[in-house]
């Protein structure tokens, strides 16, 4: 007789997060393998519906979300007694997760390092132009009506590029930078110089960062040691021509002070994709500045970009249900020094 391998047995497993972002993250081909992995009935639930119909998660064992997914507090883990897991298709967990989870023991992993790459790959472009000065001499050349001055541009070969804190992003980041011979500095206080040194970067102050670099890619979490992190006079010490880049968030940013110095230096240029708030009041002088570029936060994942979030959770799922650790699991250590670090619910 041969051998008989049992089939896993299917969990019972919802979708709940926003409606907009169901289509966006989870695709016919992402449908049909979690209908094919779990006993779904292929319908999203948004939060605030299932707070009036609580009694429709008795049964769920695992749920698939994303942005706009279910804060997992002490009510909500009441009303779903069976929840072992949630596959959140989308960046941080902040705004779902609680010490509530942590102590129930669920399972809460993210798709933020898949939700990365749309950012590094924004990052690089951004890199690269601001090294060919291509910000100054497209808007000379249109204004001028002829070539402006190519005096001055660093390039790529030996330049000088520095990433404020290393997080996912910027750990892929420098390892699309390895091919192009820039010199990579770093500023993390949680990292050693032996693993900077794993990652091809070398660490610094923020101060040496500002002052050595042709270009400064932000990518710290918004914590509340990080408000405000980035100053003026970190911005007034780059050298002439030099880019800043945020891809992070605003607040990160002492957004006054950098409008006061880019005024000043008009050799400076700043490439922003992030700002605070969202977007910046009509008022706001980044509109008026020929040294600031803005960008409506479309770093991340974007249209089919967002598939990639979905196909990633899957994996995930496939992982957990084989008893194997999941890779990106969001455990009370990771997120107490990162952007997963949960935040209060709105009103407390």
């Amino acid at each position: 007789m041969g051998q008989q391998h049992s089939t896993p047995r299917k969990p019972k497993a919802m979708y709940v997060l926003d409606k907009r972002c169901f289509s966006m993250i989870y695709g016919p081909d992402e449908l049909a393998d979690i209908a094919r992995l779990t006993s779904i009935d292929n319908q999203c639930y948004e939060p605030a519906w299932l707070q009036n119909h609580p009694e429709a998660l008795a049964d769920v064992e695992v749920i698939f979300s994303g942005w706009g997914g279910p804060r997992l507090d002490h009510t909500f883990l009441t009303h779903s007694p069976k929840l072992k897991a949630l596959f959140y298709g989308a960046g941080s967990v902040s705004e779902i997760i609680t010490d509530a989870a942590w102590q129930r023991g669920i399972a809460v992993t993210t798709a933020y390092a898949a939700n990365a790459v749309p950012v590094v790959e924004y990052s690089l472009a951004a890199i690269i132009f601001s090294l060919k000065h291509v910000w100054r001499l497209a808007a000379e050349t249109k204004a001028q009506r002829t070539f402006g001055s190519q005096d001055g541009i660093p390039g790529c070969y030996k330049t000088t590029v520095g990433l404020v804190s290393m997080g996912i992003v910027a750990r892929l980041l420098a390892e699309r930078l390895k091919t192009f011979d820039m010199n990579v500095l770093a500023f993390d206080p949680l990292l050693t110089n032996q693993q900077a040194a794993a990652m091809g970067v070398t660490l610094c102050s923020l101060d040496d960062l500002f002052r050595r670099c042709d270009v400064v890619s932000v990518h710290t979490p918004l914590l509340t040691e990080t408000v405000g992190l980035i100053t003026g006079r970190h911005i007034a010490l780059m050298k002439p021509g030099a880019t800043l880049i945020n891809t992070a968030r605003g607040q990160i940013i002492c957004e006054p002070e950098m409008v006061k110095v880019l005024k000043q230096r008009t050799d400076l240029y700043a490439v922003l994709d992030v700002t605070h708030p969202e977007p910046p009041p009509p008022d706001s002088p980044l509109f008026d500045m020929p040294n600031v570029l803005l960008t409506p936060h479309i770093a991340g994942s974007q249209g089919n970009e967002c598939r990639r979030l979905g196909r990633l959770m899957i994996t995930e799922f496939e992982r957990w249900q084989q008893g194997k650790p999941l890779q990106w699991l969001v455990t009370r250590e990771l997120a107490s020094t990162s952007s997963h670090r949960p935040r209060a619910a709105a009103g407390a």
